[in-house]
């Protein structure tokens, strides 16, 4: 049975990997509760969560009703025009003070309408944001309208019309991703090097993780982290253990020449790669426990165990980290001996984002083209083999051998001269009767 459009359409839509999980966790369900509720296997949930596939059907429809947050509760007198949920306002830079200006007229001024961080531009190049607006002027007299021209009246007590937002400059794919490259791309890098030790297959990690990033460019787009996307990209290519069969990247960079930089290389590198990933995500980079859990697609427990271990295997080359009084001050400790030890290596900045974009799309248009020459070779290649191929089987004729050592055919014995005459005694004497049965003694 297959499925329709509409049911494809009328699918509920999911939010990504990263937040379905965070979801879970903010509703305490672990994945067994969650599996059961929905009738799947544990190991489909996880799937689910680190976005290797997707639920459809029925089972979409309960996973998405279990992870939904809950509502935020309205007041009911409130107006239905402004009932939406109020984001805090930024505060106001120091060289553009707010003035706010009473209102002239006893009148209330309108309340100040939310702005998204997102729809306000640089600090640059915008102008300061007002907390509230004066009331306006009177207008001048005019002549009476006839009521018949007049528009309907507005009742006293709607709402006052929202105040328009500023208008935010749209920007094209190539754009956008250029903007995300140049913003993350050289952090990622220096990222990647600790993970890795090779600053080559750093470099080579993260233009691969972006020019993957461009091929999906609209799932990465809508992504709530598209940094973090490509980050675990990079990561999960860096750490590939194909890369050992390279002779290139079999061994690391020679370490940093300072004693307490060189002790913090070589204890990350003696990591296994799982707890390095962890110790970077969590230390280095300042994501919580529960994100790094979700990107190294471990629980949260194994998460903390592998932060706990990396830690104490790091403490063991450091004894500074050793010294901490609490775990806060290990974690400002890494983070900041990490940070030092990515700004003080040399590591190579990454192609331009115009190189890289055009370098996926020559891949992928590489590996079209070659798909379709075999797919053609192949019609090609069966063509030709149904065209020359008999329609039946002929069996091929042998060419004539002389054989030698095969025995004589079976048959009788050749007789002897006593069964000779026995038998001419027997042909000449007629048989007559009974005379034959009788035996005669000579």
């Amino acid at each position: 049975m297959t499925r329709s459009t509409t049911d494809e359409a009328a699918a509920p839509p999911l939010p990504s990997p990263k937040e379905r999980r965070r979801l879970r966790e903010a509703k305490s369900l672990s994945e067994e509760q969650v599996a059961e509720a929905v009738g799947v296997t544990r190991a489909t949930v996880r799937s689910w969560e680190t976005g290797r596939t997707s639920p459809r059907g029925r089972k979409r429809a309960l996973y998405a009703k279990l992870i939904a947050p809950d509502p935020e509760p309205v007041p009911a007198t409130r107006p239905k025009a402004v009932r939406r949920k109020e984001r805090p306002e930024r505060p106001a830079p120091a060289a553009e003070p707010v003035s706010v200006a009473p209102a002239p007229a006893p009148a209330p001024a309108p309340a100040p309408t939310a702005v998204a961080p997102a729809a306000v531009a640089p600090t640059s190049a915008r102008e300061p944001v007002p907390t509230g607006s004066p009331t306006p002027e009177p207008a001048p007299t005019r002549s009476p309208v006839p009521a018949s021209a007049s528009a309907p009246p507005v009742p006293a007590s709607a709402p006052p019309p929202p105040e328009a937002e500023p208008a935010v400059p749209r920007l094209s794919p190539d754009e956008a991703f250029d903007a995300l490259y140049a913003h993350s791309a050289p952090g990622l890098v220096r990222q990647t090097y600790l993970l890795t030790g090779r600053r080559s297959l750093a470099r080579e990690s993260v233009e691969r993780a972006f020019q993957l990033a461009w091929h999906r460019w609209p799932e990465v787009a809508v992504d709530r982290d598209p940094v973090g996307w490509v980050r675990a990209a990079a990561y999960e290519y860096a750490m590939s253990p194909w890369h050992r069969l390279r002779r290139v990247h079999r061994h690391p960079d020679a370490p940093p020449s300072e004693p307490a930089r060189r002790a913090l290389f070589e204890a990350l590198l003696d990591l296994p790669p799982a707890y390095r990933r962890t110790l970077l995500l969590y230390d280095g980079v300042g994501l919580d426990l529960p994100e790094t859990a979700a990107e190294t697609e471990a629980s949260t427990p194994a998460a903390a165990g592998r932060l706990e271990v990396a830690r104490a295997a790091v403490a063991e080359r450091l004894p500074e980290l050793a010294a901490a009084a609490s775990p806060a001050e290990q974690s400002e400790l890494l983070q900041d001996r990490l940070g030092g030890l990515a700004r003080a290596e040399h590591v190579p900045a990454p192609s331009p984002a115009r190189t890289v974009r055009t370098g996926s799309e020559d891949k992928a248009r590489l590996w079209t083209r070659a798909a379709i020459a075999f797919v053609a070779l192949l019609i090609g290649a069966t063509a030709l083999t149904l065209h020359t191929a008999p329609t039946h089987y002929e069996q091929p004729v042998s060419p004539p051998e002389r054989v030698g050592g095969v025995p004589p055919r079976g048959g009788p014995q050749k007789l002897t001269p006593q069964d000779l005459k026995l038998q001419k005694v027997l042909k000449e004497q007629l048989a007559h009767g009974p005379e034959r049965l009788v035996p005669r003694i000579p």
